[in-house]
């Protein structure tokens, strides 16, 4: 094996995907801890001494305890890199979270022990399907009251039409939690008892005794008696409920494997490290207008699918996220950006461990990188050492919520249109500017949003600004195979039309009825409710 095929092989780029406080952010700090990235885990709702999290870096995450930005962490663990991108949970930031899953290869689902399959879990889990990706579910939070697992199974296979397997087994929960049969392994994970303090010396994540399956009589010294017999019927009835682990089926994303445990007390995170480690894919495939792009080949080509401005407020940057499709990538390369047909020479790549950095010296694919961008990089963008490349896939969806925005101070109006126009390249929100009129119109998912934009706004480019509700229905892109034909619509239509911040026209629709009537009178017009972004 190559060193390139061999360093390929060993990458392992995830995404956590979950419902708001199912416990993912909790989840992500323990893998950082268990990878040796941080000393010290975080908390989400920190106190006092505790550490924050490490991937809620912004400061409007740090004051209302949820992610509203994905971040990238990368670490070593056991002769494995692992690129692991935490995803924001609450729905009104749903779409940075689809566009990260175009970059990542596995991810894993975490689920709440009491509440089970949840609305915004649900929606990214169809995501996932749409692109094959492999899900591992870790049901979190046992070591509280918590529904039956076999439930939790049953509600898995129903709701989501996947097959599952359980990878682990709890025993008890709640107060009487002690701790996990691994079922792949053949052993018994018991919980260690007293309260996690976040680090790994303080509290272990758990004492594992080498069983020779359930019939052990060592599972009879180290466990009470209805625990045991409780725990050999469960596992059991499991085995036979439910079809063996098959590697192929779960990377096909077919079969997903189960894990149990409480990422608060570290217990049952290094099993499910271990599993990820042991059967998520290496870098899959990328597929392009073209071709589909194998990861070994060795001309680097990547894709852009994500920009976050103002990750140091200190100096206004913006990087772009970089997600590598094939190649051995070095420091100082030259590549091709597709869309304006320039050179770039990437002298100052960097590798994230959320909002800390370091110099990139080389990556493989898989790895994602960040690249400081002046303006001239966008969401979908490829790079490539020459081949003309547009990668597919990466989702611009309608918004659902339209409002106007102006500044306080109305000499301020060229500040906001950028502080806009930064927001939008980063995909935070679609940013219309209408043909006839002054305000910017925003377009948002959820209301929520509009709080941290107009938040964002004022503390990391110091343009206060007015948000005001409008009549507007909603907002679609528009586009004719005849150019005179769109040219007569936009014409036509003149005070309901917009441009977006990549200067495509869109249709502001007052109502529903001013949408069809539009789409009646203009047969030959597409009134697009998501856009691909393939530059």
């Amino acid at each position: 094996m190559s060193q390139l095929q061999e360093s390929i092989t060993q990458r392992r780029t995830f995404a956590i995907i979950s419902h708001p406080d199912a416990g993912k952010t909790t989840l992500t700090e323990k893998l950082l801890l268990f990878g040796g990235a941080i000393q010290m885990a975080g908390a989400v709702k920190a106190r006092g001494d505790k550490r924050r999290a490490h991937s809620d870096w912004m400061k409007v995450e740090r004051e209302r305890g949820i992610s509203v930005a994905s971040s990238v962490m990368t670490y070593e663990y056991d002769g494995c890199t692992f690129n692991l991108l935490d995803t924001p949970g609450h729905e009104d930031f749903s779409e940075d979270t689809y566009r990260t899953l175009t970059a990542v290869d596995s991810a894993v689902m975490v689920i709440d022990a009491a509440k089970g399959i949840e609305q915004q879990t649900r929606k990214l889990f169809e995501v996932c399907r749409l692109r094959d990706v492999p899900i591992v579910t870790f049901v979190n939070k046992m070591d509280r009251e918590a529904r039956d697992p076999f439930d939790i199974l049953d509600e898995i296979e129903q709701s989501l039409a996947l097959d599952v397997t359980p990878a682990s087994w709890p025993i008890g929960m709640g107060r009487d939690f002690l701790g996990c049969y691994d079922i792949l392994n053949d052993q018994l994970v018991l919980m260690p008892k007293g309260k996690a303090s976040g680090s790994v010396e303080d509290d272990d994540p758990g004492k594992i005794e080498k069983c020779q399956g359930l019939d052990d009589p060592k599972l009879d010294e180290l466990l009470p008696d209805y625990a045991v017999a409780k725990l050999r019927e469960e596992v059991e009835m499991a085995r036979g409920l439910c079809p063996e682990f098959d590697l192929e089926a779960y990377r096909e994303g077919h079969l997903s494997p189960i894990f149990f445990g409480s990422a608060i007390n570290n217990f049952g995170v290094r099993e499910l490290l271990d599993g990820i480690g042991k059967y998520a894919p290496s870098p899959r495939p990328q597929p392009t207008e073209a071709r589909t792009i194998d990861p070994e080949e060795t001309k680097v080509s990547g894709f852009v699918f994500k920009i976050q401005a103002n990750m140091d407020p200190k100096h206004r940057d913006r990087i772009a996220f970089f997600r590598l499709a094939s190649g051995h990538f070095k420091r100082g390369m030259k590549l091709k950006h597709i869309r304006s047909n320039k050179m770039l020479t990437l002298h100052n790549p960097v590798l994230f461990l959320a909002q800390d950095r370091e110099t990139a010296e080389e990556a493989y694919a898989g790895d994602i990188i960040g690249i400081p961008n002046h303006g001239n990089l966008r969401i979908g963008d490829a790079l490539t050492e020459g081949e003309e490349l547009h990668f597919t896939g990466i989702p611009s969806f309608a918004p659902e919520l339209l409002q106007t925005v102006r500044p306080e101070d109305p000499m301020k109006a060229k500040h906001l249109g950028r502080a806009l126009q930064q927001l939008a390249e980063e995909g935070a929100a679609r940013v219309f500017k209408p043909r006839i009129g002054a305000d910017w119109i925003v377009g948002v998912v959820g209301s929520l949003q509009v709080e941290v934009m107009a938040d964002r706004i004022r503390t990391e480019y110091e343009v206060p600004g007015i948000f005001e509700s409008t009549t507007l229905y909603t907002a679609r892109w528009i586009k004719a195979e005849d150019h005179q034909t769109l040219k007569k619509f936009i014409d036509a239509n003149s005070t309901a039309i917009a441009d977006d911040h990549d200067e495509e026209p869109v249709f502001l629709a007052r109502n529903a009825w001013h949408l069809d009537r539009a789409a009646e009178d203009f047969p030959e017009i597409e009134f697009l409710k998501t856009k691909e972004q393939v530059r």
